[in-house]
């Protein structure tokens, strides 16, 4: 299984912006059990590339091919069963249900796709430091606790590729060595590829290849 970008370049980017990139305009391809850093200024589209791959939007030119299908022509449907089983993904916004609790955060995801067994919901939560917030409200935890809830969520569910945008902008160096290797061993468990878009890089992903957007 494999993403190819073709010639892709956000429709709201003007015709020199894709010059300097290494990612927009050119034809980029990401491979099973890649593990990919993608260094982002503000303002290049970081965002907007983790969203194209995700399929949550389209304002591009150019092709996004997941194997041999351009998402464009994927229908919303089935887009989404694909997404339950081969593309994980967390948010810069995390996107967490506030009212509902840590564990409600976590389990909706492991429900919907199952991968884990729910009791790997509190041994990834003790290993992140969070085990004593599973049962509280996430609108009264931290923005980096929340960023923990999120990246534990992620890892809920079967995936060929996990998206990380900006994953542990408000963890601490200890929060954020833990949580990457979490990342890194659940991705090696399924073959699968990751994919690291950060403001700058991070000396703790052991990326094989580097891409300046």
């Amino acid at each position: 299984m494999q993403i190819l970008l073709q010639q892709v370049v956000p429709t709201f980017f003007e015709n020199t912006t894709k010059i300097a990139s290494q990612i927009w305009g050119k034809n980029v391809a990401c491979a099973a059990h890649q593990k990919i850093h993608i260094i982002a200024p503000s303002g290049s589209g970081k965002t907007s590339l983790i969203h194209f791959l995700y399929g949550l939007r389209n304002d591009y030119k150019g092709e996004i091919f997941y194997n041999q299908t351009d998402i464009k022509n994927s229908s919303i449907e089935n887009f989404s069963t694909w997404r339950q089983q081969h593309i994980s993904i967390v948010f810069q916004d995390l996107r967490i249900f506030a009212a509902q609790t840590v564990l409600q955060n976590i389990e909706v995801k492991r429900v919907l796709a199952p991968y884990h067994t729910a009791d790997k919901i509190t041994a990834m939560a003790a290993r992140l430091g969070i085990e004593n917030k599973l049962h509280k409200l996430c609108n009264t935890c931290s923005y980096g606790e929340q960023q923990r809830i999120a990246i534990i969520r992620s890892l809920m569910q079967p995936f060929n590729f996990i998206l990380l945008d900006e994953p542990f902008s408000h963890l601490d160096e200890k929060n954020r060595r833990i949580a990457m290797e979490l990342i890194e061993e659940e991705a090696a468990a399924r073959n699968a590829s990751i994919i690291l878009a950060d403001l700058k890089r991070i000396e703790y992903f052991n990326a094989d290849t580097i891409f300046y957007l």
